[in-house]
Order: structure tokens, then C-alpha cells, then sequence
């Protein structure tokens, strides 16, 4: 697989240079648009608005809409100057504390494979982040758009995240969730219960995609001109849903009750005595 991008990862004076190729991919079938009528495949046609005619690729420019209805063209040279000259190295920037980073930044990952002859500094720096228990945070052009980055490591292999910047993540601190004071310690011990009911180690390769293998049962049965067998639902749709504060009230209420009955049992002891 060709590589996705070519250039170096730059910390202090030191440089490793590295390819990296995507870690993650797209499994899902894919659909073509067809004619309903002869079952050939759509076309879609770049037409001007303002003269109803098809444009050519070579007729298409970026614009940005500054105002309704007026726009700035930028051309290949200004988005080549926008990337700046460091476009082929990620300049680690900082190594921060891994739990200070919430998922909300990450976006897409990428596997760094070293250059042929370059595997021991690439070690080095593998090891050095590993055993620090940091995340490496850079900057590094993508496809003509610069992203903010985390190096991480899994296995034997630096990983290298493209991750959002700051004012790209919506600000959770809105007064549509509840504070944790509306938490009672008695609520909060049943939830933990439940949860720990359910505790299991991360195994990922037992979480499937259900409704990508239905497809394709449906898709190769259509191919034989037959009628799919589909997994059931493990849970029935119509299945009784027990909310969770109702479980934590029938908890709560069953513990009253057994006080109750503990506090009368200990009054007619009493009054035998």
C-alpha cells in the first residue's frame, strides 16, 4: 500500500524519517446510484447555477463565501503557501500526561514505519515514549489541511493521530446536564453495581458490526436470487427496557423497607421483654 505521507518526526534536534500508512480501515459495502427503470449507474454533472450548463473539471475553482453571494477564489499556490515550509516534518511541540487528553481530539490514525536504516532511532523513540506514559503533540500537513497530531505507541509501532484543535471541539459545559450534586451516594452505589455487573476486558475482535454482515447476507443472497437468512436481534425491539433510575428507586425502596421492618421487629422484641 503506497504510503498516505513521506517526511520526518522532528523533537529537539533529533529527526526520524517515516512513512505513514493508515491503521484503521473502511470495511462497510459501498453503493453506486442506479436508474431504477434499466439499472445503470448515475452520473453527476457539475452544472452552473446561474447558466444551467455543465462546467469541466478545469473550470472549477475554490471559493470562500465571505458574504451571501460573494466569494474570494484561492488558487493551488495560495492553499501550497498556507501549508507552510515545515509541510513534510512533525515537529513535536510537547509530551504531555496520556490522561490529560480526552477522546473528543482524536480523529484518524496512521501507523509510522521507519526508513530502512533509521529502525534504531526509531526504537529509541518508541521506548522513551512508552515508558513515559506521554503522548508526543505536534503539528502536521495533511492533504493540503494541517492538523494538530499525538504521537502514541502500540505494540512495536508509533502511532500517529490526527487530532482537533481546541476551538474544534464543542464546549461541554452547558446547563442542559445535570450537575453531579443531583447524585445521592445511595444512587451512585447501585450504578457502580450495574456497572461492575457488566465488567469484562477489553476484547475488541468480539464487538461486530451486525447490521454490515446482514447487509451482506442480503447482498449475496440477492446475487443467487434467493431470500437471506438475518441474524435475530439478541435483544426483541419490543423487549422490556428497565429504566435506570426506576431500578435504582426499586433498590432504594426495597432498602427502606427492610429497615422498616428491621426497626419495627427490634420495637416488638422490646416490648416482649
Amino acid at each position: 500500500m503506497a504510503a498516505a505521507w513521506k517526511g520526518t518526526i522532528s523533537f529537539g534536534l533529533v529527526s526520524i524519517p517515516v512513512e505513514l500508512h493508515p491503521a484503521v480501515r473502511d470495511t462497510r459495502p459501498h453503493f453506486h446510484f442506479l436508474h431504477a427503470k434499466d439499472r445503470s449507474p448515475v452520473s453527476y454533472e457539475r452544472v452552473c447555477r446561474r447558466e444551467r450548463k455543465p462546467v469541466a473539471w478545469e473550470d472549477v475553482v475554490k471559493g470562500y463565501e465571505y458574504t451571501k453571494g460573494k466569494f474570494v477564489i484561492l488558487t493551488k499556490e495560495d492553499f501550497q503557501k498556507a501549508a507552510l515550509e515545515r509541510s513534510r516534518t512533525v515537529e513535536i511541540l510537547d509530551f504531555v500526561e496520556a490522561e490529560a487528553v480526552d477522546d473528543r481530539f482524536f480523529d484518524n490514525s496512521y501507523y509510522a514505519v521507519p526508513r530502512k536504516g533509521d529502525e534504531r532511532g526509531y526504537a529509541v523513540l518508541r521506548e522513551g515514549i512508552r515508558e513515559s506514559g506521554r503522548i508526543g503533540i505536534g503539528k502536521i500537513v495533511l492533504r493540503e489541511r494541517q492538523h494538530l497530531a499525538g504521537l502514541t505507541v502500540v505494540e512495536n509501532a508509533l502511532v500517529l493521530t490526527t487530532m482537533r484543535f481546541a476551538d474544534e471541539v464543542a464546549d461541554v459545559k452547558r446547563s442542559i446536564f445535570p450537575e453531579k450534586s443531583r447524585v445521592r451516594p445511595k444512587e451512585l452505589r447501585m450504578a457502580k453495581m450495574l456497572i461492575d455487573g457488566l465488567a469484562a476486558p477489553w476484547q475488541p475482535e468480539k464487538y461486530e458490526d451486525d447490521y454490515r454482515k446482514n447487509l451482506d447476507r442480503i447482498i449475496r443472497a440477492k446475487m443467487r436470487g434467493g431470500e437471506p437468512r438475518l441474524e435475530a436481534e439478541k435483544t426483541p425491539r419490543d423487549a422490556k427496557v428497565l429504566d435506570l433510575m426506576e431500578k435504582l428507586r426499586q433498590s432504594l425502596g426495597g432498602e427502606r423497607g427492610a429497615g422498616r421492618r428491621t426497626t419495627g421487629s427490634r420495637r416488638r422484641r422490646q416490648r416482649a421483654a
